[in-house]
């Protein structure tokens, strides 16, 4: 019978019995604690200290063989257990029905229950709280875990996270003596067969698809202890000011539907430090969020006329950056590099505006992407959204100044074209000055090489003819003042239509290099007191 009541515990706890040896230690007992009035044992003032608080999430240490073999006969080999094959496990079994113990049937799990008289049709165990008067409290202590921190979503402001809940109560109408039932101080008993406290989750958008836990564990002082794990998707509100560097805090709610102060209290462990220190340890997924700390506070709420007691688990976790540096803050920053470099290139083509303009819309993509991350309801504009729009307000800044720079020298051209006509009478005139001047020099040779010829072939002819010769070299004289007046007029006609060529082409130009360095200047500097604002923002802002 001994036998036969450890494999009804061991199939009732599903194999697991380390985990209710720890919980048979816990502290609050009721050999610890003096009897309160309503049956309760446990000092709602007291709370045992943090180190003996069971590990709701599983077992932490292996049990220990000497406590079976108490229980099974003593020639029977447990080393088999540790190579779980199907030949070990029949030998195991054969030595089991070979050296069977006699047990009694005062020490299984079912003379517990028949001694409560705890069916699952039992309202004294089901229906309304385990009181035997209504004027008593009930007392609900509470613990909670995170195991992992799943999913953050910005747009929507959610916030998803794997959890253990640990509940413990008191039930006035369970009590047995241990020693009338082979030392049994707890037992374990599906869910439908006990009452339970009614605790909601208030942030929660959606219930868990998991089932819960199926079991209870009760003690033989009347205490119920509960077990459950499961995925939490809640409301958070999102500080995303300082994003992608902000630091978010989402709180997990925990109070009764039903119930209101005068019917349950609640209670939790107030040590936050190490609250957080077993959260960190447990945490065994974190993906883009680092979790930071939890803490834990307790509060009372007016919830339809009623008082009730809330407690709130406040989940403080820091965003990992990297990413968003590496394929957002540095883009951008890089495309207003290239912007910049653009002041080098030419401003007389078209290229340098089609270049501008292509990198006003890679910024426009990329502000489109922000807009699908961050939620439309912020109180205020993230930095990384002023961010976004200083850059490509500078960019459109360079992009008019540009415009403007091809605008003047458009004027330019348009005046050439004015002036082009105004100086084609001019030419004409200077043209025909140097085909007459050219024309007086060839008479002037001429004459000279005549009189030459005429000297040196008619040295006989008398003196009456010298006269002649005179009238030609007055000729001569005339011609040649003529030619050189000729000169001087066609040296200042181009000496007048050079400094109009000069005056034209050098006031546009001035004044486009004038706007170009000023511009240079001024966009150096905008650029780097406005990274340095957005900076020390990003580093000393206040969510």
């Amino acid at each position: 019978m001994i036998l036969a009541g450890f494999f009804t515990l061991f199939l009732l706890t599903d194999g697991n019995t380390s985990s209710l040896q720890q919980l048979e230690d816990l502290p609050g007992s009721s050999r610890t604690f003096d009897k309160m009035s309503g049956g309760n044992t446990s000092d709602p003032e007291v709370y045992p200290p943090p180190s003996t608080i069971p590990d709701i999430g599983g077992n932490t240490s292996d049990p220990n063989p000497d406590e079976y073999l108490v229980l099974m006969a003593a020639n029977i080999d447990i080393s088999l257990m540790e190579y779980p094959s199907t030949e070990n496990m029949k030998l195991v079994f054969e030595q089991i029905r070979e050296h069977e113990v006699h047990s009694p049937e005062e020490c299984s799990t079912r003379a517990v229950l028949n001694h409560l008289n705890l069916t699952q049709d039992s309202d004294k165990y089901t229906v309304g709280r385990p009181v035997k008067h209504q004027s008593h409290l009930t007392w609900v202590l509470l613990d909670m875990r995170i195991y992992a921190i799943l999913d953050v979503r910005e747009s929507d402001q959610t916030f998803i996270a794997y959890i253990w809940i640990y509940l413990r109560w008191d039930n006035e109408h369970i009590w047995w003596d241990p020693e009338q039932f082979c030392g049994t101080t707890h037992i374990l008993v599906p869910t439908k067969y006990l009452w339970m406290p009614d605790m909601t989750i208030e942030e929660m958008t959606e219930q868990d698809k998991a089932s819960p836990s199926p079991n209870l564990n009760i003690r033989n002082y009347g205490w119920v202890e509960f077990r459950n794990d499961q995925v939490v998707i809640s409301t958070c509100r999102m500080r995303v000011y300082k994003f992608p560097f902000d630091v978010q805090s989402c709180n997990i709610s925990f109070k009764s539907i039903m119930y209101s102060d005068e019917e349950i209290k609640l209670f939790y462990y107030k040590n936050n430090s190490e609250i957080s220190e077993w959260s960190r340890k447990a945490m065994e997924t974190q993906y883009e969020w680092l979790f930071v700390s939890m803490t834990v506070t307790s509060k009372t709420v007016n919830h339809f006329g009623f008082n009730q007691t809330m407690i709130v688990y406040t989940i403080n976790m820091k965003r990992r950056s990297v990413l968003y540096i590496a394929n957002f803050l540095l883009p951008v920053f890089f495309f207003l590099c290239l912007d910049f470099a653009s002041l080098l290139m030419s401003d007389t083509g078209g290229e340098k505006v089609g270049f501008k303009i292509t990198i006003l819309l890679a910024v426009t993509v990329m502000q489109l992407i922000l807009n699908d991350i961050l939620p439309s309801s912020s109180d205020k504009i993230p930095l990384i959204a002023v961010y976004c729009i200083g850059t490509f307000a500078l960019m459109l800044l360079s992009l008019l100044e540009t415009i403007l720079v091809i605008h003047l020298i458009n004027r330019d051209a348009w005046q050439d074209n004015d002036q082009e006509k105004t100086k084609d009478p001019i030419e004409g005139q200077e043209e025909k000055l140097t085909n007459s001047h050219t024309c007086f020099i060839g008479i002037k040779n001429c004459s000279n090489c005549a009189s030459v010829n005429k000297n040196s072939a008619n040295r006989r002819l008398s003196i009456g003819k010298e006269g002649n010769k005179g009238g030609v070299t007055e000729v001569s004289i005339a011609l040649e003042k003529m030619s050189d007046e000729l000169g001087e007029i066609k040296k200042s006609i181009t000496l007048l239509s050079g400094r109009q060529a000069e005056d034209k082409v050098g006031y546009w130009t001035r004044t486009v290099q004038k706007i170009n360095k000023t511009f240079a200047v001024f966009y150096v500097t905008a650029v780097v007191l406005f990274l340095l604002f957005v900076s020390i923002m990003w580093y000393s802002a206040d969510e």
